[in-house]
C-alpha cells in the first residue's frame, strides 16, 4: 500500500469515526430525552434543562461534519442539524411553559430527536456505502 492511500484509509476511518461519534451523541440525546419524558414536573424540566448543552454540542459536531463530506451525506447531515435545532426550539418552550403544553413540546423534541439520529444514520450508510462502491472499482 502506498503512502497515499495510507493517508486516504486513515482519513476515511476518521471520518466514519467522526460519524460513528456523531451518531452515538445523537442517540444518547433522543434517549436521555426518552427518559426525561418519563418524569413529571420539575424532575423532567432539570433534565431537559441539563439537555440543551448536549443539543447545542451535537448542533456544532454535525456542522463540522458537513465541511468533511460529499454532497450526499451533507445533505443527510445539514437535514439532522435542522431537527436538532428544532429539538432544542421544543426544550426551550418546555421549559417556558406547564401543563399539556409541556408535554407537547416535549412530545415534539422526542420526534426530532429520533428524526436527527434517522438522517446522521443515513449519512454514515451513505458513506460506508460509496467508500464500498469506490474500493470494488
Amino acid at each position: 500500500m502506498t503512502q497515499v492511500q495510507k493517508t486516504h484509509e486513515t482519513h476515511k476511518s476518521k471520518s466514519n469515526d467522526s460519524l460513528d461519534r456523531v451518531r452515538a451523541a445523537a442517540q444518547e440525546l433522543h434517549g436521555a430525552i426518552t427518559d426525561a419524558t418519563a418524569k413529571r414536573g420539575e424532575a423532567m424540566k432539570q433534565d431537559l434543562q441539563s439537555l440543551l448543552p448536549k443539543a447545542k454540542a451535537l448542533t456544532a459536531s454535525l456542522k463540522e461534519s458537513l465541511g468533511v463530506q460529499s454532497d450526499g451525506i451533507k445533505k443527510h447531515l445539514a437535514e439532522a442539524v435542522l431537527h436538532v435545532e428544532a429539538l432544542q426550539k421544543h426544550v426551550g418552550e418546555s421549559l417556558k411553559t406547564t401543563g399539556h403544553a409541556v408535554e407537547g413540546s416535549v412530545r415534539q423534541a422526542v420526534v426530532e430527536a429520533r428524526a436527527a439520529v434517522q438522517k446522521v444514520s443515513e449519512a454514515l450508510a451513505a458513506k460506508r456505502t460509496a467508500e464500498s462502491m469506490h474500493a470494488h472499482s
